[in-house]
């Protein structure tokens, strides 16, 4: 059984939009994993990517059920991502749009996926021992 590994948004956006600093990291980064991982999307990455397309039939070509399984939000996913936002408000975390980021983390946490991210520091800070694939800095 081939090992899951969920795409964070900003990994999908950064090939979507050519990036000039990590286009080229995100692209390599899962034409690599797609050898010898399952990759796999939610619902709420695939919100976020569609902001930048038009039709639902233009997002769907860039990301091909074939090449992305989409997996549902676990419940159990839901609820720690909500617990993870009180923690990070508690600690005086400001901004309002990061609920996103915790439900994306909690689900491969709670799958037991590994997720590829340049969003490191946040995934670290609350999900400890969630398995991250990134960037070297």
């Amino acid at each position: 059984m081939q090992t899951t590994v969920l795409v964070d948004s900003n990994v999908l956006l950064d090939v979507i939009t050519a990036d000039p600093v990590w286009g080229n990291w995100a692209s390599d980064t899962l034409i690599r994993l797609f050898d010898n991982y399952k990759l796999a999307i939610n619902p709420v990455i695939y919100a976020e990517i569609s902001i930048k397309f038009t039709t639902i039939e233009e997002l769907e070509e860039t990301l091909p059920p074939n090449f992305f399984e989409r997996l549902p939000v676990p419940y159990e996913a839901a609820f720690l991502a909500g617990k993870c936002y009180v923690k990070y408000k508690k600690l005086g975390g400001s901004k309002a749009s990061v609920l996103p980021d915790f439900l994306i983390g909690a689900h491969a946490c709670v799958s037991n996926m590994k997720l590829v991210t340049r969003d490191i520091s946040r995934y670290k800070t609350y999900f400890p021992n969630l398995e991250l694939i990134t960037p070297e800095l």
